[in-house]
Order: C-alpha cells, then structure tokens, then sequence
C-alpha cells in the first residue's frame, strides 16, 4: 500500500468516526428534545383539564355541558386528544377530535388516587403517547359503601384524565433529521476522499520526483542532485539534506580518485627507478664495488617505497576496520623529553627546544608509538622547511579544557595558498618542487589523523618568511573521557623506521 493510501485511509476512518459519532449524537439530543415538547404539551393538557374538574366533598364534580374546553377541537394530527372516565372505566367525556374514532376508550385503566402513567401505543399503525392521570377528592374514603357510578349532578368518585398525542410529526421529523445526516456525512466524506487524496499525491509529488530522479543516479552522474521543491517545509529540508550529503560523496569520491591517482604515480616512480638500475647491472658483468652500489640505491628506493605502503595503508584504512591500540596516560612533558633524548644523534637535535609554562602536570591519553610518529612528522618538516642553526621549538601549555602542544620553527613558512592545503595527502606547493625540496606529502597527513585518533586536533599558522607553528590540542583525560577504541588508526606503528620518514 502506497504512502498515499495509508494516510487516506487513516484520515478517512477518523473523518468516518468522526461524522457517525456527530450524527448519532445530533439525531439522540433531537429526539429527546422533540420528546420531551411531546410530554410538555401532555402535561398542559393534563392540567387543563384537572383545572376543569371541581372538588365537592368526597366526589370529584365533571359537568361536559356547562365546561366546554377549546382543547381538541380540531382534528388535526397536531392536536391532542383528551378523555374523561370514571373509577368503572366509564366514558365521562371526551374531546371532538375523538368522536369518530374513540380509540383511548379501548386503553383505560384505573389508576390509583394521584397516579400519573406515562406510555406509548399503536392504533392503526400510529404510534400515540399517553398520559394519564387520576383526580379524587382529599376527603373520599375508599369502602365498599363509596358510589361507583356518577350520581344525577355528575359527580363521581374519581376521574380518569387521559391526555394523547401522535407520535408521527415528531418520527417524521427525526427520519428527515437522519436522512439528512447521513446524507450529509456521506458526501462530506466522499468529498474529503477526493479532496485528501489529491491532496496527498500532490504534496508527495517532490518526493516521488526525488525518487525517480534517485533512480537515475550512478558512479558516472556524480554531479546530479535531487531536485528541491520551494515547499519551505520538512520535504524542502529533507531535499538540501541529501543533496548535502551527495556534495560530500562526490567530494569524498573525488578525493579518493585524486588519492589513487597521486599514490599510483608515488609507487611508480621508486619502482621505475629500481627497475632501471638493475635493468643497468645486468647488461654486462660489473665489480663488487658497481653491484653493492647498485644494491645500496635499490636499498634506498625500497625504503622510500616501504614507507609510502606503509603511509597509504594508513591513510586509506577505513574507520570501521582500524582498532586504536590502547592508549596510556602519559605526563607529556617528560615524555617529549625523553623522546628528544631518542633524537640526539639526528644532525639537527640541537636546534630542538622543550619548554612549558605549566607547574603542574600535563597529562594526555595517547599511544606512545604513535604519539611519538605525529611529533616526528612535525619535527621532520620543521626541519626540512628552515635553516640548520635556527631554533625549533616544542611548548607545552594548557587552554580550558585542552592540553596543547606546539612545534615552531623559523623557516621560509607558508604562502595563504598553499595554508588550506598542507594536510591533503600527496600535497606540494609548486614553490617546493622548483626548490627542490624532496618529500612525497603524507607526513602532515598522517599527523592530522593521528592528532583525530587521539580525540584532538592540529592546526598551523603561518606567514611567509616568519616561520610556521603547528599546534596540537589534545583532550585532557582529566577533564574528558575519550574512548580510544573508537578511533580510526593503524594498529602498531606506522613505519619502523622512523628516521626514514620525511614529511
């Protein structure tokens, strides 16, 4: 069942209970409204007619002749009819309009001293509502000596008043009431059926067209975009949310051909290069010398590719097949100490510089080897982008909640068009390459996805000719539980030779 359905047909079942319930309640209240007149115009009659009637004595005095009542006079269906009997169901009087047809004479009863009865009957296929009523006189005394039959001056014991109405204007009225109502209610609801199901497919008709177009999106149309209907409403939001999210797959899908396509022409170049050096050696015999030289440089070109794999590996893992090691909390501050004390013999250790403007501790939650790999790729490029002799500088220091690390140097820097760019893998500005400066551009890369692993991040500042300055800012474990099982890193270092890792 289609989405359209569903609604109409949910919507419809509640306007269908709806109308039944407002029909059926309309139709009760009316009749007993039209019911109750019914009575009220009985009761009238009634108290008429008891207002006709004299007490003398013990008998109750009913003289036809000199009491002429205007009620009943007409013999319409309207009108009510009246009679008057005695305790032997006598017919005492009666109204004109019963003077052809005296059917209340077949439907007396005596009733008790002041005992009114209420009840309907059939005559003739027409339902009539009855009252009746019994008038005596407060001094009669019931014996067997009372006079059962009226005397000479029409008195009587007691008198019978029966009072009846037809009951057909009123069940004309509430058949007419309830043609009307159901008929009402089935066109409005036939009527709402149209209307809402037009309704319906109108308002998802952008989703139908997102569909089709959905349909028609492959791996060669990455450029195509749901359409978005001008509703202002939760489809238009539900359209720009989608088209969102195809910006970043497109972008992401890009990303990656450029990243396949920078990684094909990194892993050609040292293959190529060892191919074609012992291509060399092996066209004639050489000496011990040419053959270890030789050796030495493809030595050379597999390290280099060594460390591309192993930097691709990283980089393309996806996040939900990398388990983050177990970190440890670890007092940076010593720590950086101790692994600059592990770069003593690198030709630049004595530019390094470790300072911090905390007293107390600084802790960090990390893994110590790969910890250790984000801040040689920073001291690597640090050292690759300044001049022997001039100061890099590592600082650690705590803002709010973080714990922060900075690596400065006073190198040529970066241009503001290169700045937005140097975390992309296999990035190098142009202004590089002509200076020759070697590198293949993941080193910055896997720092920032290391720094991301950690729960952190790194940002750079810099100006051309001023130097440049990464900064690290990692959660403090004092402050933020981070679970480190949740991030996307490589399990176990990323090279194992770490000298050998330039940015």
């Amino acid at each position: 069942m289609t989405l359209t359905a569903r609604v109409s047909v949910f919507f419809l079942a509640v306007l269908a209970a709806v109308l039944m319930g407002f029909s059926g309640a309309l139709f009760w209240l009316t009749r007993v409204h039209l019911y109750r007149q019914v009575d009220e115009r009985l009761e009238s009659a009634i108290q008429t007619l008891a207002a006709a009637a004299e007490e003398d004595g013990p008998l109750m005095e009913w003289e036809p002749k000199d009491r002429r009542l205007t009620l009943g006079q007409a013999d319409t269906i309207q009108e009510v009819r009246w009679l008057v009997s005695g305790r032997q169901n006598e017919v005492i009087d009666s109204s004109p309009n019963l003077a052809s047809n005296n059917f209340l004479a077949d439907r007396l009863s005596e009733l008790e001293n002041s005992t009114v009865s209420v009840s309907v009957v059939q005559h003739q296929g027409e339902t009539w509502r009855l009252i009746q009523r019994c008038l005596s006189s407060s001094e009669t005394v019931h014996s067997p000596d009372s006079p059962a039959t009226p005397n000479s001056k029409g008195r009587h014991p007691i008198l019978i008043l029966t009072a009846a109405l037809s009951l057909k204007p009123t069940q004309a009225t509430l058949w007419n009431l309830a043609a009307t109502s159901i008929t009402l209610s089935v066109g409005l609801w036939m009527l709402a059926a149209l209307a809402g199901r037009w309704l319906c497919r109108r308002a998802l008709v952008p989703v139908t067209l997102m569909a089709q177009t959905a349909r028609t999106m492959n791996g060669a149309h990455l450029d195509r975009r749901l359409p978005s209907p001008d509703t202002h409403d939760e489809l238009e939001d539900l359209s720009h949310a989608f088209n969102d999210l195809l910006n970043r797959l497109q972008e992401s899908f890009e990303r990656q051909q450029r990243f396949t396509g920078d990684a094909s022409h990194q892993l050609r170049t040292p293959l190529t290069s060892m191919l074609g050096q012992m291509e060399v050696a092996l066209r004639r015999g050489r000496s011990a010398d040419d053959y270890r030289h030789v050796l030495n440089q493809v030595n050379e070109q597999a390290g280099r590719l060594h460390q591309i794999v192993e930097m691709l590996l990283f980089l393309a893992r996806a996040d939900a097949e990398a388990q983050f090691p177990q970190g440890e909390k670890l007092y940076l501050t010593v720590w950086l100490r101790d692994h600059l004390k592990a770069r003593s013999g690198h030709k630049r250790a004595d530019d390094l510089r470790l300072e911090s403007s905390e007293k107390e501790p600084l802790w960090v939650l990390a893994q110590p080897a790969l910890l250790g790999q984000l801040v040689d790729n920073l001291l690597d490029n640090a050292c690759k982008y300044s001049q022997p002799g001039s100061p890099i500088t590592l600082r650690v220091s705590r803002e709010e909640q973080s714990v922060l690390l900075t690596v400065k140097d006073k190198g040529q820097g970066i241009s503001a068009d290169d700045i937005g760019h140097v975390f992309e893998p296999f990035y190098r500005s142009s202004e590089m390459r002509q200076k020759g400066i070697g590198g293949i551009g993941l080193g910055l890369s896997v720092a920032r996805r290391i720094a991301s692993a950690f729960g952190g991040s790194i940002e750079v500042k810099s100006e051309p000719g001023s130097g440049t300055e990464f900064v690290l800012r990692f959660p403090d474990p004092t402050d933020v539980t981070h679970d480190m099982n949740s991030s996307a890193c490589h399990n176990g270092p990323i090279v194992e030779n770490r000298d050998r890792m330039q940015a």
